[in-house]
């Protein structure tokens, strides 16, 4: 047994924001979600207006996300102002990002609204269901749309939230396929995202919880890695009676804390390439838009054909199948195995947003040093694949100072893997501007020459259509705003064709 871990810090606790941990007990036919633009948020927003429920919101902008609440029937407002919040709203939902001072958090306090996070929005919204829960570093999104293809491919309707548009599932959350069906006949499954970034994902009591790797990021919020750690062994604490913990063994952090669990009593079970794994990667054949693998699974061989590219997404395919075999262990596993082929990708997960002059621009969230690796080796796959002597060309975009600051080195480690690479100047988010900490500090760390730091974003289109050539995959790598730069350098990469 290990020594007692430090008691985890989770905005779930009430506090300044939020006044109750968990959805009212009492009947709530409507709903405010602050800064309901989000991609998490608007995911708890779709569930309520899908469930019934009076929805009402507001954020600071518009974005993707809004026009299609708006459709669906929720009243939205650009700009945060007590007036939004309806006379008879029952509960007010919050992320993270707003603040004690937000106007709509005052009238909510004034008026004796409970204010939930979202987390809590959506374990209340699922509560009938069993929970497959996604967790860890990387890769949740992406997990998270696998296993509900898996499920679909087996019969199953899901009801799913996640935090990112993926148009095979035609929105991020829902309680089925069809909006207009509602949730399918005796279904009991739901398939969520779970956030570590604030420790929300306590929220949740899931039958199926997969941790797809655990290692240091967030520390913004939890300050240290010996925190962010008991955070994910909480966790797995959660997990309800019959259930069990899925973790990539290949990965140190998710295999100690599948240790760490199984030792407490938890059933656990891993995946990966390992021998020993409960379900093994035995073999793995990378293609040009997708991949093939052999698994053992506990039951029968399988053959899974993937239509998204790189080892890594094996790997989340993989875990997947394994949290969907637990939800139903019934259904036959090939069925499963299926589904996971119709599954193409989440929006900005290697997401290929043109081709000009034989360049392929590939936009992509990558936003930590072992997802920016990650991409640039299945990109590389992929060019080597092609066998017309293409490079991987790269622009990065850091996100947050304090992220920056950590993990330097790693970034400069990462992006040595592409043959050019251009480091954007560091996108703050939430985050003021902390002196000494810019492009710099990445580039600063790698040999002479071999990464370049550009004083403003808009240089980049010139800079990538002044050095790609034909076979040449270029990479917008970043979870800030470096997606709209890429239509940019489809632009400077067609007027560069036309100029030769």
């Amino acid at each position: 047994m290990t020594s007692a871990a430090p008691s985890p810090r989770t905005v779930l606790r009430p506090g300044a924001v939020i006044t109750r941990s968990a959805w009212p007990e009492g009947e709530v036919r409507s709903v405010h979600v602050v800064r309901i633009g989000g991609a998490g948020m608007s995911a708890v927003a779709r569930l309520a207006l899908e469930a019934g429920l009076a929805v009402s919101g507001s954020d600071s902008q518009d974005g993707q996300f809004i026009a299609p609440l708006r459709e669906a029937g929720a009243r939205i407002g650009i700009g945060f102002d007590a007036e939004l919040i309806a006379p008879d709203c029952d509960l007010v939902i919050v992320s993270t990002a707003v603040r004690a001072d937000n106007p709509e958090i005052i009238a909510a306090h004034e008026r004796g609204i409970p204010v939930i996070h979202r987390a809590a929005g959506l374990a209340g919204l699922l509560a009938s269901r069993d929970v497959v829960a996604i967790a860890g570093t990387h890769g949740k999104t992406s997990t998270t749309g696998l296993a509900v293809s898996a499920l679909r491919g087996a019969g199953h309707d899901p009801a799913w939230a996640l935090g990112a548009a993926v148009p095979d599932l035609g929105r991020n959350a829902g309680f089925a396929a069809d909006p207009a069906t509602g949730a399918s006949a005796g279904e009991s499954l739901a398939v969520v995202e779970a956030d570590e970034s604030d420790g929300s994902f306590l929220a949740f009591r899931p039958r199926a919880l997969v941790v797809t790797n655990l290692e240091a990021d967030h520390l913004d919020f939890h300050g240290d890695e010996e925190t962010l750690t008991a955070v994910f062994d909480a966790v797995t604490t959660q997990i309800v009676d019959g259930g069990a913990l899925v973790v990539c063994g290949d990965d140190p952090g998710a295999r100690a804390l599948g240790e760490r669990a199984a030792a407490r009593g938890t059933r656990v079970l891993t995946y990966g390439t390992a021998e020993g794994s409960d379900w093994r990667i035995v073999t793995e054949t990378p293609g040009e838009r997708g991949a093939r693998a052999e698994v053992e699974s506990p039951r029968v061989p399988l053959l899974l054909d993937l239509a998204v590219a790189g080892h890594h997404n094996v790997l989340n395919a993989v875990g997947a199948l394994a949290a969907a075999a637990e939800a139903d262990p019934e259904s036959p596993l090939p069925r499963l195995a299926a589904g996971l082929g119709t599954f193409t990708g989440a929006s900005r997960r290697f997401d290929v947003a043109g081709t000009v002059a034989g360049v392929t621009v590939v936009d992509d969230y990558a936003h930590h040093p072992r997802e920016v690796a990650a991409t640039l080796a299945a990109a590389r796959g992929i060019v080597e694949g092609a066998g017309r002597g293409g490079r991987v060309l790269a622009v990065f975009q850091p996100h947050l100072y304090s992220r920056t600051r950590s993990f330097a080195g790693d970034f400069a480690a990462a992006l040595g893997a592409a043959d050019l690479a251009w480091v954007l100047p560091v996108y703050g988010a939430r985050e003021d501007p902390v002196p000494g900490i810019d492009q710099r500090t990445i580039t600063d760390l790698a040999p002479a020459g071999t990464l370049t730091p550009l004083e403003a974003r808009e240089e980049a289109a010139g800079q990538v259509a002044g050095a790609a050539r034909e076979g040449d995959l270029v990479l917008m790598l970043g979870a800030g705003d470096v997606v709209e730069l890429t239509s940019g350098v489809l632009a400077a990469l067609e007027q560069s064709a036309q100029e030769r």
